[in-house]
């Protein structure tokens, strides 16, 4: 259930408006073997659930935004179950405050805040978004990082070659499965090749997908980058009760 709106943080990108963001270091040579973040088929995208009664509140937090000269279209957030929309709510995961927490069984990721608080996102979750899971750090973040998909992606759609780190992966951009924002995770001082990443694929919020990280909305992931300074711990669990 959608907490009252006196509860909510307003979104941290105002729509039709450009922002700064912090820049980063060039993508180093262990992005190269990034997880494969691809693109999904849209399916089941025009299913939609029933009206939030604040869904106005909701197409201004996800409405088009100008991003570093990039225009990201809004999101149909009707058609996106109002449980992954953002919001604050009881913290659930007992971490301390900073913490992110990937919920990867009931597809939420968490913000611990003070006061027993949490900002929550909808994420969507790929293969990617299964293969690792314990505490790490964010190491660094990018944004609108470049995409290098891995080798092993490469073999299975040689039509991906062009991307390859040998060829300067893809551009950042509206299209790039990295979306607006990219959060690097590092465990033990080595890349995990995980990472939080923003998607335009809105449609796969709360899905299991065919390949993929841990997606958000972009407008999500440009909210989260803004919130999470490099350092932050992160924990990913298949489940709080196991937290």
């Amino acid at each position: 259930m959608i907490e009252p709106l006196t509860d909510l943080i307003r979104p941290a990108a105002s729509p039709l408006t450009r922002r700064r963001f912090l820049s980063m270091a060039a993508v180093g040579a262990s992005s190269a073997a990034l997880a494969a973040c691809t693109t999904t088929p849209r399916e089941g995208a025009d299913a939609a659930p029933a009206p939030s009664p604040k869904l106005a509140y909701y197409r201004d937090m996800y409405g088009a935004v100008v991003d570093q000269g990039y225009e990201i279209p809004a999101i149909p957030i009707d058609k996106v179950d109002p449980r992954y929309y953002r919001q604050e709510v009881r913290d659930p995961t007992g971490e301390a405050p900073g913490t992110i927490v990937v919920d990867t069984s009931n597809h939420f990721l968490y913000l611990v805040r003070e006061r027993g608080r949490a900002m929550r996102y909808g994420v969507g979750l790929g293969r990617a978004g299964f293969e690792w899971a314990g505490r790490a750090v964010i190491e660094w973040k990018q944004p609108w990082p470049k995409w290098f998909p891995p080798a092993e992606m490469i073999e299975r759609q040689p039509e991906l070659e062009k991307y390859s780190a040998d060829n300067g992966g893809m551009e950042p951009g509206l299209q790039n499965p990295l979306g607006a924002r990219a959060l690097y995770i590092f465990e033990n001082g080595k890349d995990t090749l995980y990472r939080v990443h923003g998607s335009p694929e809105w449609w796969s919020i709360g899905k299991s997908v065919s390949s993929g990280c841990v997606r958000l909305m972009n407008q999500d992931a440009i909210d989260l980058y803004e919130r999470v300074p490099e350092g932050s711990p992160i924990l990913v669990t298949s489940g709080l009760a196991t937290v």
